[in-house]
């Protein structure tokens, strides 16, 4: 499918963007009102100011690098990618290393939502 295969194509630039530092790349992804969790400290954070914030914030205390291992449709439409995810400390220190699953929900070719499943 060309719809699926552009929102993978999607989803791989902004975990690359994410991967690199680029918050500008990594917001160009999302829909302005984008709705995302805050898995440092819980809940969400709302639009790209507030992810822009997020991102800031965490990567000044720690190093997570998110690479995606599998991509699959669910049924009401979203994609689940499984992820696998690697945080260090600023000093390189390895504080979590695991496998979750990331949930998207994308709007007129773009990120709307996201949620993680433990």
């Amino acid at each position: 499918m060309k719809g699926q295969a552009a929102n993978i194509d999607l989803l791989k630039r902004a975990y690359a963007a994410f991967n690199g530092r680029d918050l500008d790349g990594a917001l160009a992804t999302m829909t302005p009102d984008v709705v995302w969790p805050n898995g440092m400290e819980g809940g969400t954070v709302l639009g790209h100011a507030g992810v822009r914030d997020y991102w800031t914030r965490q990567w000044g205390i720690l190093d997570p690098h998110v690479d995606p291992l599998t991509f699959k449709q669910e049924s009401d439409g979203r994609i689940a990618i499984e992820v696998h995810q690697v945080v260090r400390d600023l000093s390189g220190k390895l504080l979590m290393d695991r496998t979750v699953e990331h949930v998207y929900t994308l709007r007129n070719n773009l990120i709307s939502s996201m949620e993680i499943r433990e």
